[in-house]
């Protein structure tokens, strides 16, 4: 990567109220080498398949810049002179410049962290049931031994109510019942990072999915091909725009080679000759034709018309969230293919055990709001924020978790990890998911198949049922044995055994856990 600092530009740039006058006052020429750090007002050459190291705006050159990162966003976003990039994306196609705005402790990526670590501090944490408890047992019978020796004057009774008391099964309640639960998740192919998530677990009302990558494949597919007026078929266009983009490195061109690969059973014919405009698309020579594939501007730019009649049919086809890419050759253009991420096969049925669980499921995306009101739509949810930012996130598991209802966050970017440390509990795709997001999240889900979830939430509550059953044995056991000692039924050897029994008892009823599964309806 090239860094440089314009003589005088710097300043003007990062206090420029006009940022279309500052771009036209830049002079790529005045780049100068350094290793020196970044300051705002820096102009940096960012290459093909770097990472950008600060936030900035776009000098010179047209790029598609993969979001995913920070957004959450599926498919890479092209970018031109003017728009803004953020730290910790990632460039896929074209160079670029770009001026520095928020460098250090200021970059988007440093944010995110203080996000991370500032969320962490707001997470209640959960006080064991076991432990206040234990505290009044103990005193009860250190209280009842003292008044029995007082009145009776029998030592032994005293050292009875010594041995019985001892809160054995009461302490091993809670361990032996989460330890269990967790061997039972495992196999379900959950790993759980924090004990006591799945206590937390079954406290949650809602359960807030990420879109992409989470309930999505996370790869655009071709949805449907369309034919505009000239005289081609639909499985002909799909097959120029598999040969136009057979040598294309996009995430939307691979989708359609492979597509078309699909439907004609062999791959695509190689196209003669092949040229990708960075931010626009691929021109390519098919068939002895000149073959445009790509955005409305790429067109434009080439002279070739979008008809009205196509142009109706694209927007019907936005509005259910999927990307288009032209295609077209001579002076008008031929048709497109829309593009979209597809949801998993299994979203939908896991969803509907999630709500038959009592647990309302949430979608919050950082895509835009077509696109988020089609998947909430194909999976039924009914609420759902498009276009989130980390920080919308938080604001809107604070906002459920003071009106009560507490959240699971299940997510696998890096822009998902603040709300998977704020949520009640945090579930990471262990596959796919970023390291942060992992580190960050209570549960990681290690094969990335969410249809486990429900299980997952009915085994909370399975598991805190079984301690309160443990917990209320143990107690029973622990005042009736007293009772006895006192009136002199029981003594020290028999005391010694109704306390291990009770210990035993506990620990059988807590294994039952590991083989548990709700049975179906």
């Amino acid at each position: 990567m090239i860094k440089g600092a314009t003589c005088g530009f710097a300043n003007q740039l990062s206090h420029s109220r006009n940022r279309e006058s500052a771009l036209r006052r830049y002079d790529a020429t005045r780049i100068c080498s350094t290793r020196t750090g970044s300051v705002t007002g820096d102009i940096l050459r960012v290459l093909p398949g770097e990472a950008v190291p600060v936030d900035g705006v776009i000098v010179s050159g047209q790029t598609s810049v993969n979001q995913a990162v920070m957004t959450g966003e599926s498919l890479p976003v092209d970018k031109s002179p003017g728009d803004e990039v953020s730290s910790g994306t990632v460039n896929q196609f074209g160079s670029f410049d770009m001026a520095a705005t928020r460098v250090g402790e200021d970059s988007s990526i440093q944010r995110m962290i203080r996000l991370v670590q500032s969320a962490d501090a707001g997470k209640a944490k959960i006080v064991n049931l076991a432990d206040r408890w234990a505290v009044w047992i103990v005193v009860i019978a250190l209280v009842a031994a003292v008044l029995t020796y007082l009145v009776t004057g029998e030592i032994i009774r005293s050292v009875t109510i010594l041995v019985v008391f001892c809160p054995c099964a009461l302490v091993l309640a809670t361990p032996t019942a989460i330890m269990a639960a967790i061997g039972n998740a495992t196999r379900h192919g959950f790993l759980v990072r924090e004990g006591d998530a799945l206590e937390r677990l079954a406290q949650v009302r809602r359960v807030c999915f990420d879109k992409t990558g989470t309930l999505t494949t996370g790869e655009p597919q071709v949805v449907s091909v369309c034919a505009g007026e000239k005289d081609v078929s639909e499985d002909a266009l799909l097959a120029v725009a598999g040969a136009a983009e057979k040598r294309s490195e996009h995430p939307l061109g691979r989708a359609i080679v492979a597509a078309a690969t699909e439907h004609a059973g062999a791959a695509p014919k190689d196209p003669t000759s092949f040229a990708m405009v960075p931010g626009r698309g691929v021109v390519a020579e098919v068939g002895g034709r000149t073959v445009y594939a790509g955005s409305a501007a790429l067109l434009a730019e080439h002279g070739l018309a979008i008809p009205d009649a196509l142009g109706r049919r694209v927007d019907a086809a936005r509005a259910e969230g999927a990307t288009i890419t032209y295609l077209g050759w001579g002076d008008a253009a031929a048709g497109f293919i829309a593009l979209a991420d597809r949801v998993r096969e299994n979203a939908t049925a896991t969803l509907s055990a999630v709500r038959e669980t009592g647990v309302e499921p949430v979608l919050l995306t950082g895509d835009h709001e077509a696109a988020a009101a089609h998947v909430a739509a194909e999976l039924g949810i009914t609420t759902y924020k498009a276009a989130c930012l980390p920080e919308d996130k938080l604001s809107f598991i604070d906002d459920s978790e003071r009106a009560g209802k507490g959240v699971c966050m299940v997510g696998d970017g890096v822009n998902d990890a603040p709300a998977l440390k704020r949520a009640l509990v945090g579930i990471a795709m262990g596959g796919i998911g970023s390291d942060i997001a992992v580190d960050a999240a209570d549960i990681a889900l290690v094969n990335d198949d969410i249809a486990e979830l429900p299980h997952l939430l009915r085994l909370s509550r399975r598991m805190m049922t079984t301690i309160k059953i443990n917990l209320t044995f143990s107690m029973t056991l622990n005042f009736i044995a007293i009772a006895l000692a006192i009136s002199g039924v029981l003594n020290p050897v028999v005391g010694a055994l109704v306390h291990n029994a009770g210990s035993v008892l506990v620990i059988v009823n807590s294994a039952l856990l590991l083989g548990w599964r709700a049975r179906a309806r």
